[in-house]
C-alpha cells in the first residue's frame, strides 16, 4: 500500500512538473490559443495532485497506520508461542526423569529422587497446560478478528478511491471541454498531425542523409 500511494504521488507530482516545463515554454509567449491550453492543463494538473494528496493522506489514515497497528501485536503472539514451546520442553524433560525412576527397582533412594522429580514436574507441568489453554482459547479468537479488523480499512480505501475518481472524471471531462475542438474527431486529429509531421520530414534540415 505504501508503495501504490508512493507511486501515486510521483505520478501526480510528475504531471504538475510537465505542465509547469511547458509554461516556461517560448511557445507560450507567441501563441495565445497555446498558452490558454496550456493554462488549463496546468489547473488540472494541480487540481490533481491536490486531491491524490487527500486521498494518500486518507488511505495513510485509514490503511495503512491501522495495519501498521495491526502487524504490531505479532511479536507479542510470536513470544507467547515461543514461551509455551520452552515449557513443553521443560515439562517433557522433567517428566522422562519421571518415567525413568519409576522404571526402576523401588529402593528407598530411588524412591526419594521419584519424590522429588514428582515435584519439580508438577508446577513445570501446570506451567505448560497454562499457557497452552492460553493459546488454544485466544489464537481461534485472533484468527478470526482478522476480517472485522481489516473490513473497516478495505472499505475506507474503496471510498477514498471512489472519490478520487470521481473528481478525476470531473476534472479532465472539464479540460477536454476546454480544449476540445468541435467537430474534430480522433481520425480527423491523427491525418492532421500525420500531415504536419509530412512537412517536418520535407524540411532539408532533418531530411535522411
Amino acid at each position: 500500500m505504501k508503495k501504490s500511494t508512493d507511486a501515486d504521488l510521483a505520478m501526480s507530482k510528475s504531471a504538475v512538473k510537465i505542465s509547469l516545463d511547458l509554461l516556461s515554454n517560448p511557445l507560450c509567449e507567441q501563441d495565445q490559443d497555446f498558452l490558454n491550453m496550456v493554462t488549463a492543463l496546468d489547473t488540472a494538473m494541480k487540481r490533481m495532485d491536490a486531491f491524490n494528496q487527500e486521498k494518500v493522506n486518507q488511505i495513510q489514515k485509514t490503511v495503512i497506520e491501522p495495519l501498521k497497528k495491526f502487524g504490531s501485536v505479532f511479536p507479542s503472539l510470536n513470544m507467547a508461542v515461543k514461551r509455551r514451546e520452552q515449557a513443553l520442553q521443560d515439562y517433557r524433560r522433567l517428566q522422562a526423569k519421571v518415567e525413568k525412576y519409576e522404571e526402576k527397582e523401588k529402593t528407598g533412594p530411588v524412591l526419594a529422587k521419584l519424590h522429588q522429580a514428582r515435584e519439580e514436574l508438577r508446577p513445570v507441568r501446570e506451567d505448560f497446560e497454562a499457557k497452552n489453554k492460553q493459546l488454544l482459547d485466544e489464537m481461534p479468537r485472533f484468527y478470526g478478528s482478522r476480517l472485522d479488523y481489516f473490513q473497516p480499512s478495505f472499505e475506507s480505501l474503496i471510498r477514498a478511491q471512489v472519490v478520487y475518481f470521481s473528481e478525476m472524471h470531473k476534472i479532465f471531462g472539464d479540460l477536454t471541454q476546454q480544449l476540445d475542438q468541435p467537430g474534430h474527431s480522433d481520425e480527423q486529429r491523427e491525418r492532421e498531425n500525420e500531415a504536419k509531421l509530412s512537412e517536418l520530414r520535407a524540411l532539408s534540415i532533418v531530411a535522411d542523409d
